[in-house]
């Protein structure tokens, strides 16, 4: 039986380890998971998705702070794994522990490698508007997500998809994909395929700041942005109607318009029409105001009925 230590994180990750544990041929040793967070309004101290999946099948649980040099780390190590599979951990591996597996470290990458390294890959297929992403499996080095690949799998990207719905998706492909080419990466049987670095694109972790919604997208721009950011964090125009406000749900419109960006074009009970950059218009479906629980544009219109109308400036650039 092939031992493995499993390291993982988030609930993209969960599928891939399920799938190991339902598969015969494979023994979890243990699986290393980043520690408990405060989650949510009352900040609770929460258990991440790969540690609550490994509890529930009585595998020991790992939870390092920091992974290099950690006694955890060590522990590892001493187990001397037949692989070290990983997916979304979120912390890099030391040469020292790659060198433990005795015979792969694999990791499940949510992007077509070369393009999207790092921590974001998922969120910016989708901002950058690409038509396509997928999963690689790769060797693990101590570079950034540039092992040479094992394998990999496309998926296209539909207008309703957003980062959650695509997370979900991408999860179960590389749980395929994995347990696909196991047993010829095992065997010794599977060629990898060195990845073209003139190719390299980079996906670093969003910022804060970088959660903005600007005047100066088009409605698709912003409908790209909305959508990679979406189920969070969220994403926001600065100063719409004098506060700050995450637009959830929006529909880029086959309109144009000479309205400056920011301004209401159309305005019904039931329908919010604002103009983008470049002459293009957008249909606000759902929003939040700062303090407020999410709002479809209707209540959110029925609430504002004598502050708004058509040709009113709605968002601006002031803070």
């Amino acid at each position: 039986m092939t031992s493995i230590v499993f390291m993982g994180t988030p609930q993209f990750a969960v599928p891939v380890l399920e799938g190991l544990l339902a598969a015969k041929e494979y023994q979890i040793k243990a699986v290393v998971t980043q520690p408990d967070r405060p989650v949510g309004r009352k900040r609770r101290l929460t258990a991440s998705p790969v540690k609550q999946t490994a509890l529930a099948h009585d595998i020991p649980v790992l939870q390092p702070e920091k992974l290099s040099g950690s006694p955890e780390m060590q522990q590892v190590i001493e187990m001397a794994p037949d692989l070290l599979v990983t997916a979304a951990y979120g912390q890099f591996l030391p040469t020292k522990l790659l060198a433990s597996a005795q015979i792969a470290a694999v990791n499940v990458h949510g992007s077509l490698l070369p393009k999207y390294r790092g921590g974001a890959p998922v969120q910016y297929s989708v901002m950058n508007g690409d038509a396509k992403t997928g999963v690689t499996l790769i060797y693990m080095v101590k570079k950034m997500d540039a092992g040479a690949m094992l394998g990999q799998v496309e998926l296209p990207i539909t207008a309703s998809d957003d980062t959650g719905s695509l997370f979900e998706k991408l999860s179960y492909l590389g749980r395929d994909l994995l347990l696909e080419k196991l047993p010829a990466l095992i065997a010794g049987q599977l060629e990898a395929e060195e990845q073209d670095e003139s190719q390299v694109v980079f996906s670093p972790t969003i910022k804060p700041e970088e959660e903005e919604l600007l005047l100066s997208m088009t409605a698709q721009e912003l409908d790209w942005k909305i959508r990679a950011l979406r189920p969070e964090p969220g994403a926001f125009f600065a100063n719409f109607a004098g506060q700050r406000t995450k637009l959830w749900n929006i529909d880029p419109l086959d309109e144009k318009t000479t309205q400056a960006a920011g301004t209401i074009v159309d305005l019904t009970k039931h329908q919010l029409k604002v103009a983008a950059a470049n002459g293009t218009v957008y249909q606000i479906n759902e929003l939040q105001p700062a303090g407020k629980k999410r709002s479809t544009i209707t209540n959110f219109i029925n609430g504002n009925n004598q502050g708004l109308e058509k040709g009113q400036v709605l968002i601006s650039n002031d803070k």
